[in-house]
């Protein structure tokens, strides 16, 4: 893409734990200060309506989803963040995909680190969620979140998006030529009697 050289091994996953500790660190401490600070279940406004801080101990996925089957989501962040050190050692060499990867782990290891050592039990603590934002709704309650959710979100969406502009794991973009069945034919066929023609002149 850029003419840069794909990052070497160590540099990409250096780069993706780097980033994933800052936001592993940024998503721990923020939990803690809204422990420590808020009232649980009661709202504090920030600006006005439109951003709260609402402590709930969360016992399903990003923005509350999934409430009663918080094993599956443990074993489900385990699984992506394992893939995603796979990743980082076997296939990474795009500062992109390194980025991108880097702080989507640590938005998945700050929400596991809940699941395996908050109450109510390992593999089934639940995430401290704090951020409400009351204009965006999802389902039937508006959303309450945490800064490893908003990393996790928005970097699914990236991860989206470089799949969908080709970016491979090396940096470079896939570029595929149009498919044109019409012009291989006629290809084909002018190609056919150039060859007849060479033959034809060679000396017996």
């Amino acid at each position: 893409m850029s003419g840069r050289p794909p990052l070497r091994a160590a540099a990409a996953g250096a780069t993706i734990a780097i980033l994933a500790l800052v936001v592993l660190a940024a998503d721990q401490f923020t939990k803690q200060l809204a422990i420590s600070a808020l009232p649980e279940r009661e709202a504090v406004p920030v600006v006005g309506d439109a951003l709260q801080w609402y402590l709930v101990y969360n016992p399903g996925a990003a923005f509350s989803f999934g409430e009663g089957v918080t094993w599956i989501f443990t074993i489900a962040m385990a699984a992506v963040a394992a893939g995603i050190v796979w990743l980082a050692a076997t296939r990474i060499r795009s500062r992109l995909w390194a980025v991108v990867l880097g702080l989507l782990l640590g938005g998945v290891l700050g929400n596991l680190t809940d699941r395996l050592f908050r109450d109510p039990g390992f593999a089934v603590g639940h995430v401290v969620d704090f951020i409400l934002t009351p204009w965006m709704w999802f389902w039937t309650t508006p959303a309450i979140y945490n800064v490893a959710d908003m990393f996790i979100v928005t970097m699914m969406i990236a991860v989206a998006v470089l799949v969908l502009v080709g970016i491979g794991f090396d940096g470079r973009r896939e570029r595929r030529a149009p498919a044109d069945p019409a012009s291989a034919t006629d290809a084909s066929t002018t190609e056919a009697p150039a060859a007849d023609e060479g033959t034809a002149e060679r000396p017996a």
